[in-house]
């Protein structure tokens, strides 16, 4: 039987930015889920030929390549719970994998770097965040430990193809981002001699500001790292910090929303900047002697990824709302060839504003199926929380409008590039800004006459799925259904299992360890209302989840059904995400299927 219309959008193949080594930039891996799930591939540019390296069950989240382009890396996670190892194969094929850092720990990974002669990794377990350097393939040596966060760089503004911010050129210098004095929303820099693990120097700008590592210069020698801060300005701007000499260089770029750095020319001599405003990216080209911006044309939309290529062109992986993925140079030449299949163009995004009770201006997008509204609305609630929505091209949003409904996408308090009040507003402050700008959102759609008050689901994954929750308990009689996909449903029980690093984020996000803030926790967890929802849910749930914990999500469910509430169940036996195409369209076609039955239709 072929695939509904909407199943065509979860069958256009998906290929990641390759990353490459500057050693042997020739060659190059990247990920794609061409064959049913995300795996890694290996591409020789000089012959052009792909080939899949990694069979993981659960599909494969990070991939790379090694320093001097022998071998093809990935991190290996047998049950989806986002923990394991990196393992290293020949890129020519042939041979066992052997492990990249040997004899460290299995754990959570913050972030790999890699060079000719030297493998650091951050690898989380429950005792803390830990660098391991491993030296010409020998056994990987602890460097530095800490309870609280250590990882390369954990901006959400993180590009595609950066495997390059951990090691100096030289192999002299590791950086790592850490937590200040135990706030781990807000970074500092530290630089440490990868092969003693002493101290070399540590740059951060104090309370309520964050620092993030980019990339090293790549001229041999050259110690400049390319960072971004928040120290002048209310927005990302980026900056050049001289290891060497302590020389800190704010850049001056006369542009409104975020700017944030991607990478060096070769020659170190200019930068590759993205400029994030109001949802989408624009690059541009910074010459660092004459200080001047030159703008890189290309179609709008978000760059997923971008990089310099050692003979100065830039390499982009971009999409827009009506358009899936593609891969391009800066003179729009196709870098890597499109795998045909499924459904690859859409419906436009339109941009939206509206004020919430605050009297905040929030921005958000919208997309409508052809013809006049009112329509039936699904509000589409991010995760994170400290992420946004762009323009850029969702499978889901496309499926539900095939299917007759608006999408309207909230940039609520808490997302990122719109500041740093506006990402900090909900530090100590969780759910309840949230819940107030979305459900200002659909005030706001409804008065245009664009959303049917009748027929308007909330939905989200992650975060979202918490924001759903908590919305369906706060605001009863808004909404017609709603869909929580592995959401925080009840928030006391789900710090304890998870993650080290959404241990120490939620530890500077709520304000505390949740056992210690009872109160609050209970004020702020959706269990608290489960009395008080009066429509339909459908909850789906990771089995291997380290994010959002199974456990805690049954039991809100339980709690639901005992208090008289209409809730379905979908669970999957991986993580907190699928990397597999057939499982993502089972839990579409499960959420499909659901607001068939569920949402009144005209």
């Amino acid at each position: 039987m072929p695939a509904e219309n909407w199943e065509q959008r979860f069958l256009a193949p998906t290929r990641t930015l390759p990353k490459w080594s500057n050693h042997a930039p020739e060659r190059a891996v990247f990920l794609s889920d061409e064959e049913g799930s995300y795996q890694g591939y290996t591409w020789d540019r000089s012959t052009g030929v792909t080939r899949r390296f990694t069979d993981e069950r659960v599909g494969v989240l990070y991939a790379t390549i090694s320093g001097d382009g022998s071998e093809a890396i990935w991190f290996s996670d047998p049950t989806g719970d986002e923990s394991g190892g990196w393992l290293a194969v020949s890129f020519e094929g042939g041979g066992e994998p052997r492990e990249l850092l040997p004899g460290a720990p299995g754990g959570w990974p913050d972030g790999l770097a890699l060079g000719r002669d030297l493998a650091v990794g951050v690898i989380a377990d429950r005792d803390g965040f830990a660098l391991y350097a491993s030296d010409r393939g020998g056994p990987a040596k602890e460097i530095f430990r800490d309870v609280d966060l250590v990882q390369f760089s954990g901006t959400d503004l993180h590009l595609e193809g950066f495997d390059h911010v951990g090691l100096s050129a030289d192999e002299t210098l590791v950086c790592v981002e850490v937590a200040q004095e135990g706030d781990n929303i807000h970074h500092a820099l530290l630089i440490l001699d990868p092969r003693t693990g002493a101290e070399v120097g540590r740059l951060g700008d104090g309370p309520d500001r964050t620092i993030h590592a980019y990339a090293w210069s790549p001229v041999l020698g050259d110690q400049r790292m390319l960072f971004g801060h928040e120290r002048d300005a209310d927005r990302s701007r980026p900056g050049i910090w001289n290891v060497a000499t302590g020389e800190r260089t704010d850049l001056r770029i006369d542009l409104p929303g975020e700017v944030v750095p991607a990478d060096w020319w070769p020659d170190g001599r200019s930068l590759l900047l993205v400029h994030l405003f109001r949802g989408r990216d624009r690059a541009y080209r910074y010459d660092l002697e004459r200080g001047t911006l030159t703008e890189l044309l290309h179609p709008p939309g978000e760059i997923h990824g971008a990089r310099v290529r050692p003979d100065g062109r830039v390499w982009f992986r971009l999409s827009n709302g009506a358009s899936a993925p593609i891969l391009v140079d800066d003179a729009g030449e196709e870098v890597l060839t499109t795998v045909p299949g499924g459904l690859r163009e859409g419906r436009p995004y339109r941009d939206w504003l509206f004020r919430n009770p605050a009297g905040d201006t929030v921005h958000g997008w919208l997309c409508t199926p052809p013809g006049d509204g009112p329509f039936p609305l699904y509000l589409k609630v991010h995760g994170g929380p400290t992420w946004l929505y762009l323009d850029t091209w969702w499978s889901d949003v496309q499926a539900l409008v095939d299917d007759g409904f608006a999408v309207a996408m909230v940039n609520y308090r808490g997302s990122l590039g719109y500041g740093r009040a506006w990402r900090d507003h909900i530090i100590g402050n969780i759910g309840f800004p949230e819940v107030e700008d979305v459900v200002a959102g659909l005030d706001d759609l409804v008065a245009r006459g664009e959303a049917d008050p009748a027929r308007v689901v909330i939905g989200g994954w992650s975060w979202g799925g918490y924001i759903t929750l908590l919305a369906l308990g706060t605001h009863p009689d808004r909404f017609a259904a709603g869909v929580a996909g592995v959401p925080v449903g009840d928030y006391m029980e789900s710090y304890d299992d998870s993650a080290p690093s959404l241990q120490a984020y939620d530890r500077s996000l709520a304000g505390g360890i949740v056992h210690d803030i009872p109160e609050f926790i209970a004020e702020r967890s959706p269990i608290t209302y489960v009395d008080r929802v009066k429509v339909p849910v459908l909850v789906l749930v990771g089995e291997h989840d380290t994010r959002c914990v199974p456990g805690q999500v049954y039991r809100y469910v339980d709690a639901l059904r005992a208090a008289g509430g209409d809730v379905e169940l979908y669970s999957y036996d991986e993580g907190h995400s699928s990397y597999v195409v057939e499982e993502e369209i089972r839990e579409w076609r499960t959420v499909m299927e659901f607001l068939r039955r569920r949402v009144p239709q005209p």
